[in-house]
């Protein structure tokens, strides 16, 4: 049954989805489009150096696979302005479902691609081009289910709630490297380079048939629906945050930044260096466990940053998150670097249970930045700009800093990216007690 309320004038309120079917809508979408995202993630470590670039130097392959990963965070800004201006036009679950169907199928699109040995240079173009399309997707995923979890939850709750999606990145990324490994562990070399890798891609198209059937179900947002009730929808969202909520834009990437560089730095970057042989020389398969190990303590920690982000509010626990990570970039090096399964599954463990945190709270700190009208859009642009300034540039500025000086190098540049992210946290203001109707911008007063 869809529950009605009565509102304080005695109006029948819209009707509210039950809180079971939000976690469970909000929760599997993004763990779908993780998984995509991730699966290439993978990919341009392990296989499209090999496949999709033309043999020579393993090392400026590796470098032009994460050039082609790049592209996606280039691609997901204008994906966020896109989906962005429909998810606070005409609705957040019709926006939902056509970034869904615009991720899976750039996926599935890429699983099916001939390689460099088979059609020259268009194999790389073809690639970079579906990425582009994964990024689009994402580019408006995330702000949408960010939105349908908190524009349905209780004041109180609303962090908790926030983190449903987030859990979808952790998710996302240990079914995508699982099946890897499960790939990498049933068949050979040759097999895996020759087909196996597509799999993973090619299973996207099952998941997203599934994730689908669940946000073809949901009701529009209460929030969202008050504001068509109102007439009160922006006729250019994109336009309206930039002219109306700049401060709240730029504070939402920057509070973002630290989040992005240490996931990438945890995930392709720890893979890429700790798989070569020019870095710690471990096999595929025994560093896929390892890292699969530590995203179960990213996984954990989620929940448990928006717990804490409820009872003592969101700056206080992402200042004293975002200090931690500062501090963990000073012992990156010698951590990472020590080589031993020991040190390396402490260092995988101990990122990526911060990463945790420090995501956990995204899923209300960004929303709560905006007001309805222009809250999509808002959220998705601060979001996606910080993945162009963190994520898409660090898998290669880590892999250029540790060839070039050392690993040392590379936890500096996680601890830059931790105080920028702090000095933000410092100058915008606290919005757990904030009801979402009453949200204009993220600046003091």
């Amino acid at each position: 049954m869809v529950a009605q309320n009565t509102d304080p004038t005695g109006e029948k309120a819209p009707p509210t989805n039950p809180a079971g079917r939000v976690i469970t809508a909000s929760l599997v979408g993004t763990s779908i489009e993780f998984y995509d995202f991730y699966v290439y993630a993978t990919a341009a470590v392990l296989v499209f150096p090999q496949l999709f670039f033309p043999a020579g130097d393993p090392t400026a392959a590796t470098l032009q696979s994460l050039a082609t990963f790049a592209i996606a965070f280039v691609a997901r800004p204008v994906g966020s302005a896109l989906f962005g201006h429909f998810g606070d036009r005409i609705g957040r679950k019709a926006t939902l479902v056509a970034s869904l169907l615009t991720m899976g199928i750039s996926t599935v699109a890429i699983g099916l691609l001939p390689t460099h040995a088979q059609i020259g240079v268009f194999a790389p173009l073809l690639l970079a081009v579906f990425r582009f399309g994964q990024g689009l997707g994402l580019g408006g995923e995330w702000g949408g289910a960010a939105l349908l979890a908190t524009e349905n939850a209780p004041r109180a709750k609303r962090a908790l709630f926030g983190t449903f999606p987030q859990l979808g990145a952790p998710i996302g990324f240990f079914l995508a490297n699982g099946v890897f490994l499960l790939l990498s562990e049933a068949m050979s070399d040759d097999a895996f380079l020759s087909w196996g890798w597509r799999v993973p891609f090619l299973l996207s198209a099952v998941l997203i048939v599934v994730g689908l059937w669940v946000r073809l179900s949901l009701h529009e947002t209460p929030a969202f629906a008050k504001v068509v009730a109102s007439g009160s929808r922006a006729k250019a969202p994109v336009t309206e945050v930039f002219r109306t909520a700049t401060p709240a834009l730029v504070l939402g990437t920057f509070i973002m930044l630290a989040t992005y560089v240490l996931f990438y730095l945890m995930t392709v970057f720890s893979m890429s260096y700790g798989t070569s042989p020019e870095g710690l020389g471990y096999e595929r398969s025994e560093f896929l466990a390892l890292l699969l190990v530590g995203v179960v303590f990213f996984g954990l920690t989620v929940p448990v940053a928006g717990v804490l982000a409820d009872r003592f509010g969101r700056r206080p626990t992402l200042i004293v998150t975002t200090s931690a990570i500062l501090l963990f970039g000073l012992v990156l090096g010698p951590l990472f670097g020590a080589g031993s399964v020991p040190a390396v599954l402490a260092f995988l463990i101990i990122g990526l249970a911060l990463m945790g945190f420090t995501f956990g709270p995204m899923g209300a700190v960004l929303p709560e930045l905006f007001p309805t009208n222009v809250r999509y859009s808002g959220a998705s642009i601060s979001y996606n700009l910080a993945s162009l300034l963190g994520a898409s540039v660090a898998p290669y500025i880590a892999t250029w800093l540790a060839d070039s000086f050392g690993l040392a190098w590379v936890g500096g540049y996680l601890a830059i990216a931790a105080a920028i992210t702090l000095v933000a946290l410092v100058i915008s203001r606290e919005t757990r007690d904030t009801s979402l109707d009453e949200i204009g911008t993220a600046a003091k007063s």
